[in-house]
C-alpha cells in the first residue's frame, strides 16, 4: 500500500501566477477557490513574513472545499533568519528586545508568545480539518559549525501535537558524519525531513537532491526548487532564484521519486517552488497527470475562461 500523494505549489498568489496562470478577469479573492479546483493542497508562504489574521484564514477555509489542505510556513522568527521588528505583531514589537541593527533578539518567552499567536490563528484550519504540516524553513546561516540541533527542540516541543516538516538550507547538516546525527535527531522527534529537488551544485546553500529520507512515518515532504544553479545562487528575487521550467522527462522522474517516497509513509506532500511565471502550477498539474490523479492537464490559457 502506498501513502496518499498531495501535490501543490508554494503559495497561490505569486505575481507570475496572477499574470500568466489565473484567468485574466478573476478577482483577487476568487483566486484561491480557482486554485482549489486544480489542486488538493497549497503551501502558505505569506506566514513567513507575518502572523496570519484570523479573519483571513476564515476566508481561506470558506474558499476551499472539504479536505483541502494548507501546509503553513512558520514565521522567519523561528528560522534563525535575522528578523526585523516590524515583521512582528504590533503588540510584540513593543515588548521585543531589539539589537542595534533593529533586529529582534530571540528569547524563549518571545518564542512561546509567537507560537501561541500562530497556533491561535491556524486553529481555524485545524478545526476544519484543513491544516496539514507546519514548515520550518531554516536559514542557511543555521550551520553545524555555529549551531546545534538541540536549538530546535523548544519549537519542536511547542509543536509536539502538530505535524512539523523541517527544511535545512545548509548542506553541511547532511554531509559526512553529520548526516546520520541529523536524521536520527528528526526521527527521535518525529519531525519530517524535507527532501528537495535542487540544482546540481555543491554550494553550502544548496541541499543535495539524492536524499529520500523518511523521518516520520506519517508524513514525507518533497520541495522542488528547480535545477537552475546560476539562478539559485545569484538571483536577487524569489522569482529569479527559482526560475526553472521542468521538462516532461523531469516530471516523469519526479513522479517515480514521489511513488518511491509514498511507499514508505502514510502521506507525501510534493510542493513546487519553481515560482517564476506560471512554471509551478503547470509543473504541479503535469505531475498530477503523471501520477494518474488527473486524466489530462487543465487548460492553461486564461483567455479560455
Amino acid at each position: 500500500m502506498s501513502g496518499k500523494i498531495l501535490v501543490g505549489t508554494a503559495s497561490w498568489s505569486d505575481p507570475g501566477f496572477v499574470r500568466h496562470w489565473y484567468p485574466k478577469k478573476l478577482r483577487a479573492y476568487e483566486r484561491l477557490g480557482w486554485y482549489a479546483q486544480h489542486f488538493e493542497m497549497v503551501e502558505v508562504n505569506s506566514t513567513f513574513y507575518s502572523v496570519p489574521d484570523v479573519r483571513m484564514i476564515e476566508r481561506w477555509c470558506a474558499a476551499t472545499p472539504d479536505g483541502f489542505i494548507f501546509d503553513v510556513k512558520l514565521h522567519q522568527f523561528f528560522s534563525f533568519h535575522s528578523t526585523a521588528a516590524k515583521l512582528l505583531p504590533p503588540d510584540l514589537q513593543k515588548r521585543a528586545k531589539i539589537d542595534d541593527k533593529g533586529k529582534v533578539k530571540v528569547t524563549p518567552a518571545l518564542a512561546e508568545t509567537m507560537i501561541e499567536l500562530f497556533l491561535h490563528s491556524t486553529s481555524i484550519l485545524r478545526e476544519s480539518g484543513k491544516l496539514g504540516a507546519f514548515l520550518l524553513q531554516l536559514s542557511p546561516a543555521f550551520s553545524p559549525r555555529r549551531h546545534k540541533l538541540e536549538e530546535l527542540e523548544l519549537l519542536i516541543d511547542m509543536l509536539r501535537d502538530y505535524q512539523l516538516a523541517i527544511e535545512f538550507r545548509n548542506r553541511n547538516w547532511v554531509i559526512g558524519e553529520q548526516f546520520r546525527e541529523t536524521i536520527e535527531f528528526l526521527e527521535r522527534h518525529r519531525a519530517s525531513f524535507v527532501n528537495v529537488d535542487a540544482p546540481a551544485a555543491e554550494h553550502f546553500t544548496v541541499m543535495p537532491s539524492n536524499l529520500d529520507e523518511i523521518t516520520n512515518p506519517c508524513l514525507a515532504y518533497l520541495r522542488l526548487h528547480g535545477r537552475n544553479a546560476r539562478a539559485y545562487l545569484t538571483g536577487k528575487t524569489v522569482a529569479a532564484r527559482f526560475d526553472y521550467d521542468y521538462s516532461d522527462d523531469e516530471i516523469a522522474e519526479v513522479a517515480e521519486r514521489s511513488k518511491k517516497l509514498a511507499r514508505k509513509t502514510s502521506e507525501l506532500h510534493v510542493i513546487f517552488n519553481n515560482n517564476n511565471l506560471d512554471y509551478a502550477p503547470r509543473a504541479a498539474a503535469r505531475l498530477r497527470v503523471a501520477l494518474d490523479q488527473l486524466m489530462s492537464v487543465p487548460p492553461q490559457t486564461p483567455e479560455l475562461f
